[in-house]
């Protein structure tokens, strides 16, 4: 995992107030295409996470502390929220799977 990811993802954490739970970080590329993971996934190079989120309560606080921590790149599903700062991948954008 890339350590300017992770010192974010914690500031994030201590803004939310509520435990991040990462359910996928780092990936290799086998494991990445097992779970069905994007070719171009960021979690291959170590600046992605999901976050297991599965009530709204705690879904809102993690969104709260992942904007407020300079976050512009986040998908929301129902069981978790994906993270990455991909400097490769500059627009900003949040997406629901």
């Amino acid at each position: 995992m890339q350590d300017e990811f992770l010192q974010r993802l914690d500031r994030a954490r201590g803004i939310a107030g509520v435990p991040f739970v990462i359910n996928s970080g780092y990936r290799c590329k086998s494991h990445n295409r097992a779970v069905g993971g994007s070719k171009c996934s960021s979690h291959m190079i170590g600046w992605a996470a999901d976050i297991k989120a599965t009530d709204d309560k705690s879904r809102g606080h993690i969104l709260y502390g992942l904007y407020m921590a300079g976050f512009t790149r986040i998908g929301i599903r129902k069981d978790f929220i994906h993270v990455d700062a991909d400097p490769a991948k500059n627009e900003k954008r949040t997406w629901l799977y």
